[in-house]
């Protein structure tokens, strides 16, 4: 999830503000500077929320699902959260932060594939990759939380932490001895991940509003 302070993106962050000469083309933005624009958008935390959410209320609405559908629900949902992660990556305004989400964004793709491949389809493999990947995943969010003492709203990124790797150990402690039972489990903590980060975006669009007002108060005119 996002964990990057400043602004929210504006035409210039997009390479559509004012030039030397004029307004300047969309296309001459720099691509990691468009990247980070919509890393900051309060929006893309919540789409992030949104692809968590989905896969969850299906697991939750259909557990006689057969293990291979949890394998491909679960393997799509990481791939996607892996892209989600990228991007998020560079709405971090110092290179030395990005780091961990980087390395996030790596794992959850790596979990992805692992989780689509048919060999790998049983409730251990299953069970023991997403627990790693919540639990590595918490943890290094707990990390950036505390590290970046100038972060709106630590408290909602300390709380997903941790629930991510509560999440993480129960999964690892607490194998599931059944399709249906791992079904339940998944959905469940899914759907609380995503209402976490939902509840983040919506402290992030009214940290970006109350900014915005004070802009317009304290702008000359």
């Amino acid at each position: 999830m996002t964990t990057s302070p400043g602004r929210g993106p504006d035409a210039e962050e997009y390479g559509g503000g004012p030039g030397p000469d004029g307004p300047g083309p969309a296309h001459a933005a720099d691509p990691a500077d468009l990247l980070a624009a919509v890393g900051r958008s309060w929006t893309w935390i919540l789409a992030s929320a949104v692809a968590t959410l989905v896969p969850g209320i299906l697991l939750l609405v259909w557990p006689e699902a057969t293990l291979h559908v949890v394998a491909v629900l679960i393997g799509l949902y990481l791939l996607a959260a892996g892209a989600f992660r990228f991007v998020e990556t560079f709405a971090r305004p110092e290179p030395g932060h990005r780091l961990p989400g980087l390395l996030l964004a790596v794992l959850y793709v790596l979990a992805g594939v692992l989780c689509l491949r048919n060999p790998l389809q049983t409730i251990t493999a299953l069970s023991l990759i997403v627990g790693l990947v919540w639990l590595v995943s918490g943890l290094l969010t707990l990390y950036t939380a505390l590290a970046a003492r100038d972060l709106p709203h630590r408290g909602f990124l300390l709380g997903a932490a941790v629930l991510a790797v509560v999440a993480g150990v129960v999964v690892l402690a607490l194998p599931a001895e059944s399709a249906r039972a791992l079904t339940r489990l998944l959905g469940l903590w899914l759907v609380l991940l995503g209402l976490a980060e939902a509840g983040l975006a919506l402290a992030w669009r009214a940290a970006l509003r109350r900014g915005a007002a004070a802009d317009m108060f304290t702008r000359p005119g």
